[in-house]
Order: C-alpha cells, then sequence, then structure tokens
C-alpha cells in the first residue's frame, strides 16, 4: 500500500487569510516573492529547489515567442506519465507511463474499488453493500465511464447517470466556516446537498431530473451562425414535499479523470501566483483561489479539485464523491445514511453495511487510498500533430485571444520525497486552478466555499480533443451545454468576454485553426 504524506503547507498570503494551509509543495524561493513575506510554521516533504533549478522552470514555463515550431516538449503532456495509447477510445484507461510493475498493479488494484458495483445492505459480500440509501450511480465508472467525461440526460427517457444537481439554501452568516469570505449556505433542509434520482428498494427516489433547452443563434464572422442551446432545469415527481423556495440548484457533470495527481502536485505558490483577484495588471482577469475546510485535516486549505475547486485533496474529492453520488461512507464523511434528511425517515432506516472488517465504514482506509491512488496515476495521452502548420497557427491565436490568461498552459511539478511519478515533471494541462467569474450566462447562481454563483475553476484542457473518441459525445462546459468546443467558447462571458469576443470576430480561417490546436491537445 502506498503511504499517504500529506502535503501541507501553513503560510500568510496577505489576503485577510492568516494561517491558511494550502495543500501542496511549495518553492523555496517563496519568501522572496513581496506577496509571500508573511510565512508561517511551514512543513515540506519536498526538496527544495535549486536557484539553477528556478531558472530552468522560469525558462520553460516562458510563453512562446515562435509560434512556427512546437515548444520543446510539448508533445508529452504529462511530462514523463504520458501514454501513447494504440486505441484512442481508451486513451484515459492506462496508468502513468513512468509507473514501476508494482505501482502499476497499485493502479489495477484502484481501478477494481473504482469499478465496484455496489448493492443494498445487507448482503453477503461485506465489500460491496451500503448502497445509498439515495444514489445518483452505483459505481464511479458509471459516472466516469472510461474514465471520461459525463452529459446531461439527452431526453425525457433518458436517466441522469454521470450528471447531478447540487442543492444549497442561503444561510445565516453567523453559520458561515471561519475562513474569511466564506459565503454562508447550507444543504436543501428536506433534498439536502445533492438531488438523487435512485434509492434502494422501500427507500422512494427524491424525484426525476428534467433538462429543456432553448436555442438561439449568434452571429460570427464571415457569415457563420452558430446555434447555441441554453438549458433549463426542474426536478419533478418530488417523494419528499417541496423544496425551499430559495432553493438554488447547480447542474453538473461528471469530469474527466487523467492527470489529476500531476495537478495536486503541483506547487501550491505556482497556482496563488497567477491570482489577481484585483486584476492589477488590468487585463480583465481576475483569477481568484477558493480556500476551503479539509475534513480530513481539520484546517483551511487551497482548493484544487471539483468545478468550483471546493475539495483540497483528491482523497477528500474520492470521499466526497462516495457519500454524495453513491452513498457510501468513509473514515473521512462517516455518513452511513448518505445525504438523507432529517425529512426522509424510511431512508433514514434503512440499513447500513459498516462492517468491524472494515473499521466500521462501508469503504474504509485501505481501500479509499486505493480508488485514490488510481485516481492519481491515471496517465495523460500525448498530443497529436504538434508540428502541423494549423495546429500551431491555432496555438498562436489561442495566446493571441487572451485564452492562456486563464487556461495558464504549463507548470513543473514539485520534487517529491520518494519521487513518486509526479515528482518533477513538466506537463501541459492549459489551467490555472483559480476561480474565474464567467458571466451571467454561465453562472449556477450558487455559492461554494469562496466561490460565488458566477464563478468556476478553470478546466484543464488536456485531452480535450479526445472527448469523443473516449466519451462518445463532445458535450462541454460545467452542464454540457456545449456540443463543441466552439459552442462552449461563445458561452464565455464576464473574465472571458474579451477572449470570446476576439474568436467571434476573427477571420473564419484562424477560428478554425484555434479548434484544430484545442482538438490536438
Amino acid at each position: 500500500m502506498v503511504e499517504r504524506t500529506p502535503k501541507h503547507i501553513q503560510i500568510g498570503l496577505g489576503l485577510g487569510l492568516a494561517g491558511l494551509v494550502v495543500s501542496g509543495p511549495i518553492l523555496a524561493n517563496i519568501a522572496q516573492a513581496p506577496d509571500w513575506s508573511a510565512l508561517g510554521d511551514v512543513h515540506l516533504d519536498v526538496v527544495p529547489r535549486t536557484e539553477d533549478e528556478a531558472a530552468r522552470i522560469a525558462a520553460v514555463l516562458a510563453p512562446p515567442l515562435d509560434f512556427s515550431e512546437p515548444q520543446r516538449f510539448e508533445v508529452n503532456s504529462g511530462g514523463a506519465t504520458t501514454v501513447r495509447p494504440a486505441n484512442l477510445g481508451q486513451a484515459f484507461m492506462q496508468p502513468a507511463a513512468n509507473l514501476s510493475a508494482m505501482e502499476g498493479l497499485e493502479v489495477h488494484a484502484g481501478a477494481a474499488v473504482f469499478d465496484r458495483i455496489w448493492i443494498s445492505a445487507p448482503s453477503g459480500n461485506i465489500a460491496s453493500d451500503g448502497l445509498g440509501p439515495l444514489y445518483n450511480s452505483r459505481a464511479c465508472v458509471a459516472c466516469h465511464v472510461m474514465n471520461g467525461r459525463g452529459h446531461p440526460p439527452a431526453g425525457p427517457d433518458d436517466d441522469a447517470v454521470s450528471f447531478a444537481l447540487r442543492l444549497s439554501v442561503p444561510a445565516d452568516r453567523a453559520r458561515a466556516s471561519a475562513i474569511p469570505g466564506t459565503l454562508a449556505v447550507a444543504p436543501e433542509p428536506v433534498y439536502g446537498n445533492q438531488f438523487h434520482d435512485f434509492s434502494v428498494a422501500g427507500v422512494p427516489a427524491e424525484g426525476r431530473v428534467t433538462v429543456e433547452y432553448e436555442t438561439f443563434d449568434v452571429a460570427l464572422s464571415g457569415g457563420e451562425l452558430i446555434e447555441l442551446r441554453r438549458p433549463f432545469y426542474g426536478m419533478t415527481d418530488l417523494a419528499y414535499g417541496e423544496m425551499h423556495p430559495e432553493t438554488m440548484i447547480s447542474p453538473r457533470v461528471a469530469p474527466q479523470m487523467i492527470g489529476l495527481g500531476l495537478l495536486e502536485a503541483i506547487p501550491a505558490q505556482d497556482i496563488l501566483a497567477w491570482a489577481d483577484p484585483d486584476d492589477l495588471d488590468g487585463d480583465g482577469v481576475s483569477g481568484r483561489p477558493n480556500v476551503v475546510w479539509s475534513h480530513e485535516h481539520g484546517q483551511p486549505m487551497l482548493g484544487r479539485f471539483g468545478l468550483k475547486a471546493i475539495m483540497p485533496t483528491l482523497r477528500e474529492q474520492s470521499a466526497d464523491a462516495f457519500l454524495n453520488d453513491i452513498g457510501i461512507s468513509t473514515p473521512i464523511f462517516d455518513v452511513f445514511s448518505g445525504d438523507c434528511t432529517q425529512y426522509q425517515s424510511l431512508c433514514l432506516a434503512a440499513p447500513d453495511g459498516g462492517q468491524p472488517q472494515q473499521d466500521g465504514f462501508e469503504v474504509d482506509d485501505i481501500a479509499l487510498d486505493l480508488v485514490t491512488y488510481f485516481s492519481q496515476n491515471l496517465g495523460v495521452p500525448a498530443r497529436r500533430d504538434v508540428d502541423d502548420p494549423l495546429v500551431l497557427q491555432g496555438k498562436e491565436v489561442f495566446f493571441a485571444a487572451g485564452c492562456a490568461a486563464c487556461h495558464r498552459p504549463s507548470y513543473v511539478t514539485a520534487r517529491q520525497e520518494g519521487d513518486p511519478s509526479s515528482s518533477f515533471q513538466l506537463i501541459w494541462p492549459y489551467t490555472d486552478l483559480l476561480l474565474h467569474d464567467m458571466g451571467p450566462d454561465l453562472a449556477d447562481n450558487r455559492p461554494e466555499g469562496r466561490a460565488t454563483g458566477r464563478e468556476w475553476r478553470t478546466p484543464p484542457l488536456w485531452g480535450i480533443g479526445l472527448t469523443e473518441e473516449v466519451s462518445g459525445h463532445s458535450y462541454f462546459l460545467h452542464d454540457g451545454r456545449a456540443r463543441s468546443l466552439l459552442e462552449a467558447i461563445l458561452w464565455h462571458g464576464g473574465e472571458g468576454q474579451a477572449s470570446r469576443d476576439a474568436v467571434a470576430e476573427m477571420p473564419p480561417e484562424d477560428r478554425a485553426a484555434l479548434i484544430t490546436f484545442l482538438e490536438s491537445l
């Protein structure tokens, strides 16, 4: 079993967050940066970078000046972890390329937990029971088919597997987290944190999710018209009565699974240094970190995972998915009734799958570590056609339109003790992992942590060009409303409005080249 060694740094950020604990390693020369002068206790499990390494890293991460040829190592999106699948439909299924044989076996062991089909308790199979009582899916893999991207319901007869509605209501400020800037919300009193359209026998499901679309055309340069679709979500057949009148809902499709351990290994300073909450450089982009409470470590941490960066670590993200999507208890979230509320008596009375052989949980530390290790070590596929002239033209358009201001192309991960596969890798995820105001059209109007109802974490773009091969569809954005990459761009507002407008107004051949570049990622 891989030993879990949480990586924490305690620093003051000058953001009203003294004592903040940031998950992930940090650069050795952090104190030299003016925004990071107030350091507290530092707990590192990484090898500090030398001055020579810091200079080399700065050079390799510099924006390109010449777009006539690829950047060095650009083809290896995940550094040495990069995989080269023979079958693109299985491109997200391979362990990181630089794992040892034993590490690869551990990834496959974690995949077995990820693929496990859960059943209701009690049963003769104590390793697989404890489902629900309310749930959205019976297995992790059911939402992340082929480790790829989920999709919204395709029509009135389609279920909502790989799609969920998060719920909350406004809360009194006194109930907010002690983290400054956290926006006060609470679960919907009757239906909880998430709407569940499946349940075990004897317990009514909460209802059914519906989605309808209104279409409209957007005019682009060159006479091109693109049809966009605006979603409207509903919940019908409510089994437990009406919802709170101020209920806020957030639609979510399951994200792809690749490269997550590499994102966890990015030095925290490299993320925080990209933040510009007051837009001091005047470029209209003001990314902010989400700072969240870690249930496992009992302290504030930098949020990295989830569509609004609400989870600090992959282990906690995995435990949250077990709880809210499948109704499974873990040592982090030891709630055996899942997301049941006090108004759902049959749900609360249903038997659970907690067993002494599993330390009283439905998923114990061993199984949670396995599925976390699996999530950390799925390889990122290599880029395709990096030297194609059209791809290079599209890359230049990407930078010229300002897309790289949020979709930060590259990082070098920390050099970690024990030198795991994610250690000291030049990676190309195309995200800053920060929150950005994306305007009213993409707003879910539901705060999460310090994220407002208009803010979303920049999603990584690596692997996005393989969505159709892997997932069998080309639905993008947090709720899958966009049916193509161009549609996704045209929904950008707020901090992305200027880049969106640049794409709409550029010559059609540049726009086509941009899409070709994105499809190469």
